[in-house]
């Protein structure tokens, strides 16, 4: 796989079915927790933002009593839409509890609960992510590999043991507590993790596509599946690629449930037969024969020093590392650029389209008004259905879809694709017209899109093919040409998107312009 055909960092795929529709669903609560608390604000002073996540917002927070720092994932009320939302977050902080004396799970410290918000106060994890560390450290090897795979699993088997799947495994779940060498490993983010019993089979698709096992694909599956996602972790850890990849999500799909392990391009050649051999083992498509968490941790290449060579890995895997652990930022929002830029004509029946759904004219669309509107095109969706359009349009968070949102949403990609619309969206970023875009114009675009707390260097550095910090045309419209539209760290928990569910375009013509 050449450089510019790396892929992004993957979003968190969740679409779940309800057993029932809409109208017999149960009114929705008002409260997660079953219990009074007293103010986040009484005890605890909010600092600056740690994070963006599907629901949540996360910021550092220090205790007033002790001066202790914490981390504060806050939850707004008005992003849980459905009784289903409320007993999701509600089963998390259960979980949380459950695993918090675990050495390598994120520890919950408190929750709080208010009429807007639900607050959940957790250790603290300053360290990055495990991407981030392993390529800022520049150099690595199959030892440390080792030693990562073996904590991984290490929590893997503790969830087991104690009757949680995690089900959302990924490389961005794990967090060390500190920059220090000796850093500890942690894992967090159980808001798809689930309580099983042992025997006990599930049929919604959760999980992120590069890390979903092929059991999660066919809705019949158990804890398996963590192991499956691990056994990915660890292939990427030794290459710097996920072992399934293409430029679709269905694609990706394809690949994970057909397609073929790769042992024999770079690195691999290089790489101990003992660790191919935990991976295949890893990646048995029969999650009946799959080694079990603890049979991982008892394979050879884990358990022998001697087995998982010291020596560093090719300096190639550290930079495909750190190209896949970043998000295309930019790309995301050239689309709406693109989008809000586009003539009359062309986005006239989708102007009318959004007053027709707009029904109070407020300018933005609501999870009320969505539903409604769908319904009057003859659309049969699901309430979680038409909640996962929603939140897959919604760039901003901000639990409603305004004109620009809606447009990008729903215009067919090959007119976002368009040389004069490429032309029109670098003349946007490139605010003073000297044919480069600067970090400090991605940075005035950033604010113009209410975005914050972005990578600029590592959003420069994905695109700047001839590595002079800047990005030409050339390389921006290289950008927008290539497949995966925007796919990132968000959550988008549908393989459905706007303009089908409205009937604006058919799915095959959707794949078509994606795979362009």
């Amino acid at each position: 796989m050449s450089s510019s055909d790396e892929p992004k960092k993957p979003h968190t795929l969740e679409f779940k079915k309800p057993s029932s529709t809409p109208s017999q669903q149960p009114s929705k609560p008002t409260w997660v927790l079953q219990y009074k608390t007293q103010s986040l604000q009484s005890l605890y002073s909010i600092g600056r933002k740690l994070g963006q996540g599907q629901f949540g917002t996360t910021h550092l927070c220090t205790e007033k009593a002790s001066g202790t720092l914490y981390a504060c994932k806050t939850i707004p009320k008005k992003k849980l839409i459905c009784k289903e939302d409320y007993d999701d977050v509600w089963r998390e902080i259960q979980i949380m509890h459950h695993l918090s004396e675990h050495p390598n799970v994120v520890r919950i410290q408190g929750t709080y609960e208010d009429v807007l918000y639900v607050h959940i106060v957790m250790e603290l994890c300053a360290g990055g992510e495990l991407f981030d560390r392993i390529v800022k450290k520049g150099h690595y090897s199959e030892r440390e590999a080792a030693k990562l795979i073996k904590t991984i699993v290490g929590v893997v088997e503790a969830c087991h043991s104690l009757g949680v799947m995690h089900r959302d495994l990924k490389p961005e779940n794990f967090l060390f507590t500190n920059n220090g060498d000796d850093a500890t490993l942690k894992t967090t983010d159980f808001g798809l993790s689930v309580f099983y019993k042992p025997g006990e089979t599930f049929n919604d698709v959760v999980g992120s596509p590069y890390y979903v096992a092929p059991e999660v694909l066919r809705k019949c599956y158990g804890p398996e599946a963590d192991v499956w996602s691990a056994g990915v972790i660890l292939y990427i850890l030794l290459s710097g690629v996920p072992p399934f990849w293409a430029e679709t999500e269905m694609g990706i799909f394809r690949q994970i449930l057909r397609g073929k392990l790769d042992f024999e391009s770079e690195p691999w050649p290089g790489i101990s037969d003992s660790a191919k051999d935990l991976i295949r083992k890893m990646l048995d498509r029969n999650p009946n024969t799959r080694l079990t968490a603890h049979e991982v941790l008892c394979h050879p290449w884990i358990v022998d020093d001697s087995l998982a060579p010291d020596k560093p890995l090719d300096s190639a895997v550290l930079s495909r590392l750190k190209q896949f652990s970043a998000m295309n930022k930019l790309k995301k929002m050239a689309l709406r650029v693109i989008a809000e830029r586009l003539s009359e004509e062309e986005i006239g029946g989708l102007k009318e389209l959004f007053k027709m759904i707009d029904t109070d004219d407020s300018g933005t669309i609501t999870f009320e008004e969505l539903k409604d509107g769908l319904r009057r095109v003859g659309s049969d969706l699901m309430e979680s259905e038409i909640k996962d359009l929603m939140e897959a349009a919604d760039i901003d968070n901000s639990g409603t879809i305004d004109y620009g949102e809606f447009l990008a949403a729903t215009v067919h990609l090959n007119k976002l694709e368009r040389e004069e619309n490429l032309v029109s969206a670098f003349s946007f970023f490139d605010k003073d017209g000297s044919g480069y875009i600067t970090i400090d114009e991605i940075q005035q675009a950033c604010k113009e899109f209410g975005l914050s707390e972005l990578n600029l260097d590592e959003m420069i550095r994905e695109v700047d093919q001839d590595n002079d910090g800047q990005i030409d045309y050339s390389e921006f419209a290289a950008m927008m040409r290539k497949g995966n539209g925007g796919v990132g760290r968000r959550t988008m928990r549908n393989t459905l998107n706007l303009a089908e569910a409205l009937g604006i375009e058919k799915a095959s013509d959707e794949m078509s312009g994606l795979s362009t």
